[in-house]
């Protein structure tokens, strides 16, 4: 057990599971994740709290879930409930006074320039989220510019966007970057070069570094890396859901399959595969940037004493079941890539089946750095099945949607009234008489239709449950669940009766 315990944590926007050799991809090019995976502890089914960046991020920030955290819709400064209050405590705040801790990259839980939250080193990299506001809390912030901005301009780059004199560098001009000036390169030099400066300091330290891509615009630097026409797909790419599935997921499914993309020419499945293999190009150009980051740690001697975790806030439909982006609990968007690499515990690739829970984050990294867990967290250490003293199969993992009327607009006034119903969902495993363990989703909702999955016999949630039968007593079972839940976490939204 070395003295100084360090972490660095990478996490990356809107990465899904298949992306990843760990998850069963064989042709990705993520040399640097592989190897990490490699030695690392790799959780076969984590997930996120909420499908949308902020309120996911909060969680990952405070171990809390997201209407306890205040965060339950993306971040927008017109907009309470969006922004993480002083008041809400980050994992910086919980680490003993001896420790350094750094912020690089995407915020996205209220004023992005700022160090705050217990940070004493920032780099930030946002300047406006969306073209249509800049992303402060006060006026007097409104044309303070961001590090990657300056380090734009510094590289010849002008800035598109234009908000009441406000410029930026809008999401859709950073897709078209060299990939020498890409944010994963440029948060992957600077957390490198933060790393270096460690190497001879006594200081144990925590950085945070919050990549972009693969996060829309589906366009980048290493588009033409991969052919769209060999792309694997699964069964359900392009597969409007059946009729007794979510009203929600079929009325996006029929608006992108319909040709109402919001900015992507998605009009037949030629145009989804190119979409789909920009995204993964995406996908290796943060691998590099993160190469970048583990080099750094071997350079300087200080790989041994560094804990690195690896995930991100969400994922993405890509194309299955007809839908484009996230809000969704199906585990191409729900279930998401972790690994904790530990060198004290563990050299070796370890799999750990069950469930995960992003609330359990920021309680199982201090207990693993050796730092108090405060008693006011809502998620719980899990470092006891990292040391292979319990196992995660029959954990439940909680998840929302809070059905606030949507940040920015969804391109269809039907898909944003849907969007505005709230729902809760459990994943679960149940042990079985003989010993093995079944896995279970149930999704419920007071305004659409309710969805119960079989994980284990059907993991592609094609077949939906829950008005069957033979089901109810299991639905009633897990709905119990939920209940005890929002009960223990001051949850009050009203379910349907079951």
């Amino acid at each position: 057990m070395p003295e100084r315990r360090n972490l660095v944590f990478i996490c990356t926007d809107q990465q899904r599971t298949d992306t990843m050799a760990a998850y069963g991809n064989d042709w990705i090019e993520t040399p640097n994740l592989n190897g990490l995976s490699s030695r690392s502890f790799i959780f076969e089914n984590a997930y996120i709290t909420q499908p949308v960046c902020s309120p996911a991020r909060a969680s990952i920030m405070t171990g809390l879930y997201p209407h306890s955290a205040g965060v339950i819709k993306n971040s927008n400064p017109h907009r309470a409930n969006s922004n993480l209050t002083q008041d809400v405590q980050t994992i910086a705040e919980m680490m003993s006074d001896d420790y350094l801790c750094a912020y690089f990259g995407k915020w996205h839980l209220g004023d992005d320039l700022s160090a705050q939250h217990g940070f004493e080193r920032w780099l930030s990299v946002e300047d406006a989220h969306d073209d249509d506001y800049p992303n402060y809390h006060r006026k007097e912030h409104r044309y303070r510019k961001s590090d990657y901005f300056r380090y734009l301009e510094s590289k010849g780059h002008v800035p598109e966007g234009d908000y009441e004199g406000h410029k930026s560098f809008t999401q859709h001009q950073r897709g078209f970057l060299p990939e020498e000036d890409a944010m994963a390169t440029f948060l992957g030099d600077n957390a490198a070069e933060f790393i270096r400066e460690q190497q001879d300091l006594d200081r144990p330290f925590i950085l945070y570094v919050m990549m972009f891509e693969p996060h829309p615009p589906y366009n980048g630097p290493l588009n033409d890396l991969y052919d769209p026409d060999d792309l694997p797909v699964g069964p359900n790419f392009l597969k409007r859901p059946a009729d007794n599935f979510a009203l929600f997921s079929r009325i996006r499914a029929d608006q992108y399959l319909d040709g109402d993309e919001r900015g992507e020419t998605l009009e037949s499945e030629s145009d989804w595969r190119v979409l789909r293999a920009r995204y993964y190009g995406n996908v290796t150009l943060m691998d590099r940037g993160v190469g970048k980051i583990l080099r750094a740690l071997d350079e300087t001697n200080q790989a041994d004493d560094t804990m690195i975790v690896f995930t991100t806030d969400h994922a993405d439909s890509l194309g299955d079941r007809g839908m484009l982006g996230k809000r969704a609990f199906y585990d191409e968007v729900a279930r998401v890539p972790l690994l904790f690499h530990v060198p004290w515990i563990s050299q070796d690739e370890q799999r750990l089946p069950g469930q995960f829970g992003h609330v359990d984050l920021v309680p199982t990294i201090l207990d693993l750095l050796g730092q108090n867990v405060p008693p006011h967290l809502e998620g719980t250490s899990r470092a006891t099945a990292l040391r292979g003293e319990t196992t995660l199969e029959e954990d439940d993992v909680f998840m929302q949607w809070h059905g606030e009327p949507p940040t920015i607009s969804l391109g269809n006034p039907d898909v944003e009234i849907m969007a505005s119903v709230p729902w809760r969902s459990i994943v679960s495993g149940q042990r079985q008489p003989d010993g093995t363990v079944q896995r279970w989703k149930l999704n419920l909702s007071p305004g659409d239709q309710c969805e119960l999955f079989d994980l284990t016999n059907d993991p592609w949630e094609q077949v939906n449950l829950f008005d069957n039968p033979a089901y109810r007593d299991r639905v009633r079972l897990l709905a119990g669940r939920i209940r005890t839940w929002q009960y223990e976490t001051g949850d009050r939204l009203a379910l349907p009766p079951v």
